[in-house]
């Protein structure tokens, strides 16, 4: 992919399992924030969805589409930097891809 240390919006994040970098959007619950995630087909512990990748069997921790504004790929085991990126900032998700002006 290219520019893989880049937000995406959520429309184009894989839907196929793999883990992705998602940025949950700012609520009343606490500020924005990085967390892992992947998109599930569904089982018995719970129905089709973003969940994240800690979730285990009867602790299934699923987000709802509003809640996640944007993804990354997981970076490389091979970069030399090892932090977290920081959430998503912008207003809107039009800033992701620029105004189209």
């Amino acid at each position: 992919m290219d520019e893989p240390d880049r937000w995406r919006l959520m429309a184009s994040a894989p839907k196929d399992g793999s883990r992705i970098l998602v940025t949950i959007r700012q609520s009343e619950q606490g500020p924005a924030e990085v967390d892992l995630a992947y998109w599930s087909h569904g089982d018995q512990f719970g129905g089709e969805g973003w969940r994240a990748s800690d979730s285990s069997p009867g602790h299934v921790i699923e987000y709802a589409e509003p809640e996640l504004k944007c993804w990354m790929p997981m970076p490389s085991a091979n970069l030399a930097s090892t932090s977290m990126p920081s959430p998503w900032e912008g207003d809107d998700d039009h800033e992701l891809h620029g105004s189209g002006i």
